[in-house]
């Protein structure tokens, strides 16, 4: 098992703008604010949303696609690198107007409302690299 030690740096709070991608968003405001690492919650609703699943023995993920209003039951995950560039791996629980919810790994989606948690991790460089057992890029620690 790999592990590593963080310290806590700054923690944000941000209103995301109506109509802007999710992930997208989360790594400008980070670019923004010089964060590198962090892990993130956010809050809210979304107009539309792509979520996968990931298929053990394929290897590949399964996509899941809602044209319709969705509210942000829980979404969380982390920001660290992918072949040096900085990567947002976001898992999310999305819940219809029946209250009917859906989850999985976070491709995509469209802001309605939404408000982002972010606290920034210092420390070794979070990097993800591709694992051939799972044929995923899990995280490795290196040095920052």
């Amino acid at each position: 098992m790999q592990s590593a030690s963080y310290k806590l740096g700054r923690f944000f709070l941000c209103r995301l703008k109506h109509d802007s991608r999710l992930s997208q968003s989360i790594l400008k405001f980070a670019k923004e604010k010089r964060v590198k690492m962090a892990f993130f919650t956010v809050v809210g609703a979304v107009k539309e949303a792509r979520l996968a699943y990931y298929d053990q023995v394929g290897h590949e993920y399964q996509k899941i696609k809602f044209d319709r209003p969705l509210e942000i039951a829980n979404c969380f995950g982390n920001l660290s690198f992918k072949a040096g560039k900085p990567f947002s791996h976001v898992h999310a629980v999305l819940a219809d107007k029946a209250g009917k919810t859906y989850a999985g790994h976070l491709i995509g989606a469209t802001v309605f409302a939404a408000e982002l948690h972010l606290q920034e991790l210092l420390g070794k460089k979070l990097e993800r690299e591709y694992d051939q057992t799972t044929g995923l890029a899990l995280l490795e620690f290196g040095e920052l």
